[in-house]
C-alpha cells in the first residue's frame, strides 16, 4: 500500500521542470493570441482582464521554479499534490479567459484536454477524475456565463463561419502538439528512470552474489586449513619413511610433490581468507604489460601450448595487479580445457582507442548461441561434474566491470572461442577509482 503513491510522486518530480516550461509557453501563447486577435483581426477584447489569468499563472510558475531549485530540502506538500493544484489553477484560468472571449464558441476550449491528459500521465487516478470533473463543470458554465463575440457565431455570416472553423483547427493543432510533446517527454523520462532502477537492481544483485561468494570462500578457507595441515604432516612422514627406511626415490619425490601442492593450496586459501581480501591487497598499481604477462605465465599450466602475441606500443596500466593476473589465468585455463590436449591457445594483447584488449583464443568445439547467452552467469558451467563450479568467468566479468571494462565472448560451434578482456587505459582507470 505504501509503494503505490510513490509512482505519481516520482513522475511528478520528473515532470515538474517540464510543466513549468509548458506553463510559460501557455502564458506567452495566450498573450500573443489576445494581442493578434485584438489588433490584427480588429476584434475588440478586454485585454486588461485577459492578462490577469496569464499573470496569475506566471506568478505561480515563479513559486514552482523556486521549488525545483530547492529540490533537496524536504517539503510538507508532496510534489504530486502541488502539480494537481497547479492543473486546477490552469483550468480555472483557462475558464476565465474563455468566458471573456466567446465562451463555448471559442475554439480554444479544446485546451481543457491538455491538463486532463497530462494528469492521466503523471497523477493518480483519483486526481485525474477530479480534474476531469472540474473541467466538465467549467466547460458547462461557459454556456451560461460568457462574453459573446459576434465573429465566432457560426449562424451569422459566412466570414464568421470561416474564422470559427479556422480557429477550431488551430486550437486542435495546439492541443495535439502540447499533449503529444509533453506526454512523450514524460514517458521518456519515466522509461529512463525505470531503466536506471533496473541497472541499480542488477548491480545490487551482483554485489549480493559477490558477498555470498566471499562468505563461502572465507568459510571454505577456514575449514580446509585443518585437512591440508594433516596432509602436509602425513606427506612429510611419508617422505622421511621413503628416504630413511626403504630408500624409494620415486616415493620420496611424490611425497615432496604432495607437500608442494599443499603449500600452493594454502596460499590460495590465504587469498580467499578475510585477511587476504583486505582493500589494501586490491589496491591499484601501475604495471607494465610485460610485467603483468610475466606474472600470468608463472601461473599458467602447460606453458608450451600458449602462444603470446604483443601489439605495439602497449601502455602501462593502473590496475589491481593480482586479481587481473588471476582473471587472465582463469581465461587461459578455460581455453586449455576447451581445446584438445595438443592444440595451441593464443593470447594477443593490443591497444585500441582508450582500451587494452587481452584476447584468449582457442580452437576447440566452441559454444552454441544458447550457452553463449548464459556464459558468465554464476554457477553455470559446461564442464563435467567436479571439474568446475561455474564461478571463474563470473568473477572475471565482475572484475572487468568494476574496472570500467568488459568481458566479451565470440564463439560458434566447431569454430572455437575468443574471450576478450577489455580494460580501460591508465588515465580512465585512475578516474574510475577516484569515484569509488
Amino acid at each position: 500500500m505504501t509503494s503505490r503513491p510513490r509512482i505519481p510522486e516520482a513522475a511528478s518530480q520528473l515532470a515538474l521542470p517540464w510543466i513549468i516550461r509548458l506553463r510559460y509557453g501557455m502564458v506567452l501563447g495566450q498573450i500573443a493570441t489576445a494581442v493578434i486577435v485584438n489588433f490584427a483581426l480588429k476584434i475588440d477584447l478586454p485585454l486588461f482582464w485577459l492578462v490577469l489569468g496569464p499573470a496569475l499563472i506566471g506568478c505561480s510558475n515563479a513559486l514552482l521554479s523556486a521549488r525545483t531549485r530547492d529540490s533537496e530540502t524536504p517539503h510538507k506538500t508532496p510534489t504530486s499534490t502541488l502539480v494537481a493544484w497547479t492543473f486546477v489553477l490552469d483550468t480555472l484560468c483557462l475558464t476565465g479567459v474563455l468566458m471573456l472571449t466567446g465562451g463555448p464558441t471559442n475554439p480554444f476550449s479544446l485546451l481543457y484536454l491538455v491538463q486532463i491528459t497530462l494528469s492521466a500521465t503523471i497523477l493518480t487516478k483519483g486526481q485525474t477524475w477530479l480534474l476531469g470533473g472540474l473541467s466538465i463543470l467549467c466547460f458547462g458554465l461557459l454556456f451560461w456565463i460568457y462574453r459573446p463575440l459576434a465573429v465566432l457565431q457560426m449562424h451569422h455570416q459566412e466570414e464568421a463561419t470561416n474564422l470559427h472553423l479556422f480557429g477550431m483547427w488551430v486550437g486542435f493543432a495546439v492541443a495535439t502538439f502540447l499533449v503529444a510533446a509533453f506526454s512523450a517527454k514524460i514517458s521518456e523520462l519515466l522509461r529512463e528512470r525505470e531503466e536506471s532502477l533496473l541497472c541499480i537492481q542488477e548491480e545490487l544483485a551482483k554485489k549480493d552474489r559477490l558477498a555470498s561468494l566471499a562468505t563461502l570462500a572465507a568459510g571454505a578457507a577456514h575449514e580446509l586449513n585443518t585437512p591440508l595441515g594433516t596432509i602436509a604432516v602425513v606427506a612429510k612422514e611419508l617422505e622421511r619413511y621413503a628416504t630413511r627406511m626403504i630408500h624409494d626415490a620415486a616415493l620420496a619425490e611424490d611425497s615432496r610433490l604432495i607437500r608442494t601442492e599443499v603449500e600452493r593450496c594454502r596460499e590460495i586459501l590465504w587469498r580467499m581468507s578475510v585477511s587476504g581480501a583486505e582493500p589494501a591487497a586490491q589496491a591499484p598499481e601501475q604495471v607494465a604489460i610485460r610485467d603483468l604477462l610475466d606474472g600470468v605465465l608463472t601461473d599458467v599450466p602447460e606453458r608450451s601450448r600458449l602462444q603470446v602475441q604483443l601489439g605495439e606500443p602497449l601502455p602501462a596500466l593502473t590496475i589491481p595487479r593480482r586479481p587481473v593476473e588471476q582473471a587472465l589465468v582463469a581465461l587461459i585455463r578455460n581455453a586449455f580445457e576447451a581445446s584438445d590436449t595438443e592444440s595451441e591457445v593464443r593470447l594477443t594483447i593490443t591497444h585500441a582507442r582508450d582500451f587494452v584488449q587481452f584476447a584468449v583464443i582457442d580452437y576447440g568445439k566452441g559454444m552454441s548461441p544458447e550457452i553463449l547467452r548464459r556464459i558468465g552467469e554464476p554457477f553455470f558451467t559446461t564442464k563435467q561434474p567436479g571439474k568446475g563450479m561455474g564461478l571463474g568467468t563470473f568473477l572475471v566479468r565482475t572484475l572487468s566491470e568494476q574496472l570500467g571494462g568488459r568481458l566479451i565472448f565470440e564463439s560458434s560451434p566447431s569454430q572455437g572461442t575468443t574471450a576478450v578482456l577489455e580494460l580501460p587505459a591508465t588515465r580512465k582507470l585512475e578516474a574510475a577509482y577516484a569515484h569509488d
